[in-house]
């Protein structure tokens, strides 16, 4: 009989530390721009410097997906911590002895993101090893509910530390990762099926997963209705934000705005389990696409901060989708391409999300606010329509325990 997730030691033990590391993560996401800025005094190498990180984050994730198959993952995340533990370190004493550069800023923070992309992926790819095939899902969720509520503490954690003392949220980081490492290090259950075959070469394994994610009709959906629909959702969030500015909202009631729309997503997560017991897999993904077209399309004609309520409630239901989508994800594909899947989907998906900044730019300045929002409603809207007619997404079956010494079946 398979273990509830609150009595499975190992799980517990790796989403605590993964909870920590994206604590440290957060408070960074605040603290590095800070520094770069009180260290240079301008706007504009502080956000070249947040450049430097997405790209990083982008440019890793496929990488990681090889590397979390191909390497033991649990030594794979006790060297990421190692690494950050190190690098935060030395970033807070060059603070405190003043002698901090721009370079090390820039590099402890390239550092930082390329191991929270590969530690994160090792992350997924292991969950498979470590819970019941059943409860995918529910894991997955909750590692939705981390990581939102990390979002909510970090940055004002963040700011505190970094307002009491330069180097406070870099030790303080360093302490996190630390933490990480022993709760990582006292895993006992394997967080990978034994390797037979030997490794390839990078390229040949990473065309590996990508076939395998291009051959499965599952995951072939996935690919299509993920990239609109993450796309749709982040513009949204930063398109609101510029909005509420032109219209002179004051910067505290903005703050708020994200905070409620923060803790949408949270409140999300830990609902997510319930919607996935009452709806079946299929139903729920689509009901929840097109639930997100409307209020989105409800959000587009307010210019206040009531339009964060209806966008709020996207991210509410947002978690309960993601945790069907990828806790099927991982319970149909082989523990050997685990890492690879995972980080092509991610990859298409930052991808497309990675531009909504900049086209929510261009089109509010050209086509005004309310518009803004429908065309990323409509992008939604793609997505929605997408896994309405996807054979890959009607698919879907509940999911049972794994039968032993058996292969897991795509579905």
């Amino acid at each position: 009989m398979t273990r509830p997730l609150w009595r499975n030691r190992s799980f517990n033990l790796l989403w605590g530390s993964q909870t920590l590391s994206d604590l440290g993560a957060s408070m960074s996401a605040l603290a590095i721009p800070l520094l770069v800025l009180a260290l240079t005094g301008s706007p504009v190498q502080a956000g070249a410097v947040g450049t430097v990180l997405a790209v990083t984050r982008l440019v890793c994730r496929l990488p990681a997906g090889v590397l979390a198959d191909r390497v033991d993952r649990r030594r794979t995340l006790l060297a990421c911590d190692a690494v950050r533990i190190v690098g935060y370190v030395f970033l807070g004493v060059t603070i405190l002895t003043g002698h901090v550069s721009l370079t090390a800023v820039i590099a402890v923070a390239v550092l930082d993101a390329a191991c929270a992309v590969l530690f994160g992926t090792v992350e997924h790819a292991a969950l498979a090893s470590l819970v019941g095939r059943e409860q995918l899902p529910d894991a997955v969720a909750r590692n939705e509910a981390r990581l939102h509520g990390t979002a909510l503490a970090g940055p004002p954690l963040g700011g505190l530390l970094f307002g009491l003392g330069r180097s406070l949220p870099f030790l303080a980081d360093a302490v996190s990762y630390l933490l990480s490492f022993v709760g990582v290090l006292l895993i006992r259950d394997p967080m990978q099926q034994p390797r037979t075959q030997a490794p390839r070469g990078h390229a040949t394994e990473l065309a590996e997963g990508i076939r395998f994610a291009l051959g499965d009709r599952f995951l072939r959906a996935v690919l299509l209705v993920a990239p609109p629909l993450n796309m749709g959702i982040s513009g949204v969030v930063f398109a609101l934000i510029v909005i509420l500015q032109r219209h002179h909202v004051p910067p505290a009631l903005i703050g708020t705005v994200e905070t409620i729309i923060a803790a949408g997503g949270l409140v999300g997560a830990f609902a997510a389990p319930a919607l996935q017991r009452r709806l079946r897999m299929p139903v729920l993904v689509v009901s929840i696409c097109w639930a997100a077209v409307g209020l989105l399309a409800l959000a587009a004609p307010l210019s206040s901060i009531l339009a964060a309520v209806p966008v709020a409630a996207v991210l509410l239901l947002s978690p309960a989708c993601n945790a069907a989508l990828f806790g099927y994800q991982a319970a149909i594909t082989p523990d050997r391409l685990q890492g690879r899947v995972v980080s092509v989907i991610i990859f298409a998906a930052s991808s497309m999300a990675s531009t909504s900044p900049l086209l929510a730019g261009l089109l509010i300045e050209h086509v005004g606010g309310p518009a803004t929002l429908m065309v990323f409603a409509a992008l939604v809207a793609v997505s929605a329509l997408t896994a309405t007619i996807s054979r890959g997404i009607r698919s879907m079956r509940p999911l049972r325990p794994a039968v032993p010494a058996a292969e897991p079946v795509a579905g």
